[in-house]
């Protein structure tokens, strides 16, 4: 049995997510404001040839629902075999969100499977309001970070084995997600934990890729490079300098993000720093981090992540190089491996 959590609880705003980290000596954590009854998606660019579809399915031996948003690209409905981004959201979301970038995707050629994890998703902002700080609690337990890994690997085997198979390229598969979800996306994708001695085994081999968003670190954990230097697929690593997680009792300062990237080990590592920005600026709601900045993060992170994806699948770094001098003025730090 688990004794401990991965890592301690983390909170940010809502629909944002959450993940792992600690509180530091002298800080004075905020409490999280209420989710908004529906947060806006803004369109940041021209999108089109795809088509949206949801499935509700259950993985019988975890008695556990497993809902999903799939974006589809027309080019898969006509017989094309197209890669695939398997995108986990943060603690409070669902599978509609972090729409500006399936939708994206999926025009570009992309297909888009958007999990909703039923222990930590928009559920916990449901019921008694005095109890939500309780449920975003027992979200975080480790138990709930194990199960998201197995949400990502069952939907992986519901669509590569169903109707839709031939449709996606099981050899161009990419985990994505966003805070709590990046950490999901980590585990997914070869980060080492260890139980009495004993590796957990976690790394789903049809992972090539990682778009790892506002990754919290592993807190609780003898050391993070152990951890994440275990992973050797390609990773971009997208965050902001006022990327800052705070809720009641747990505090998670930009710089951790930067220090994930650094321990995250693999071939090919890139890290964009965006100017400004919040935890909640990648997320679809638009109000965050500023209402000019907002959008212009947004399809900044959509043009990287494309740039990132034709980098694994094509051998293209061109456009991972050039990408700073399209968006350079929203930038802060930015690390690629080159050609």
């Amino acid at each position: 049995m688990l004794r401990r959590r991965l890592l301690p609880l983390a909170l940010v705003v809502p629909l944002v997510g959450t993940f792992f980290c600690s509180v530091r000596a002298g800080e004075t954590p905020l409490a999280p404001e209420p989710p908004p009854p529906a947060p806006a998606v803004i369109e940041v660019a021209p999108l089109a040839g795809f088509s949206t579809r949801d499935f509700d399915w259950v993985d019988a031996p975890r008695q556990r629902k497993v809902p999903v948003r799939l974006y589809l690209p027309d080019s898969a409905a006509a017989g094309k075999a197209v890669p695939l981004i398997v995108f986990s959201h943060g603690i409070g979301g669902s599978r509609q969100g972090y729409s500006y970038l399936g939708r994206f995707w999926a025009s570009r050629g992309y297909a888009s499977l958007h999990l909703q994890h039923v222990g930590s998703d928009r559920g916990v902002w449901q019921g008694n309001v005095f109890n939500v700080v309780g449920r975003l609690q027992a979200a975080a337990q480790e138990g709930e970070a194990l199960a998201r890994v197995h949400d990502l690997r069952f939907a992986l085997d519901q669509l590569l084995g169903g109707e839709l198979a031939a449709h996606i390229d099981a050899e161009r598969i990419v985990a994505a997600g966003h805070s709590y979800g990046a950490n999901t996306t980590l585990l997914a994708v070869g980060a080492r934990v260890e139980r009495d001695g004993q590796p957990i085994a976690l790394r789903d081999a049809r992972l090539k890729a990682a778009i790892v968003i506002s990754a919290p670190p592993f807190y609780g954990e003898s050391s993070v490079q152990r951890i994440l230097g275990a992973i050797e697929v390609p990773s971009l690593h997208v965050t902001a300098t006022d990327d800052v997680i705070r809720v009641p009792g747990y505090y998670s300062p930009a710089e951790d993000r930067l220090a994930v990237y650094e321990a995250t080990g693999g071939p090919r590592k890139t890290l964009a720093v965006f100017a400004g920005g919040s935890h909640s600026i990648f997320t679809d709601r638009g109000g965050t981090g500023g209402t000019v900045l907002n959008p212009q993060v947004k399809q900044a992170t959509q043009a990287l992540s494309l740039a990132f994806l034709r980098s694994v699948f094509d051998g293209d770094a061109a456009a991972l190089a050039q990408w700073p001098q399209q968006f350079g003025s929203l930038v802060s730090r930015y690390k690629h491996p080159g050609p």
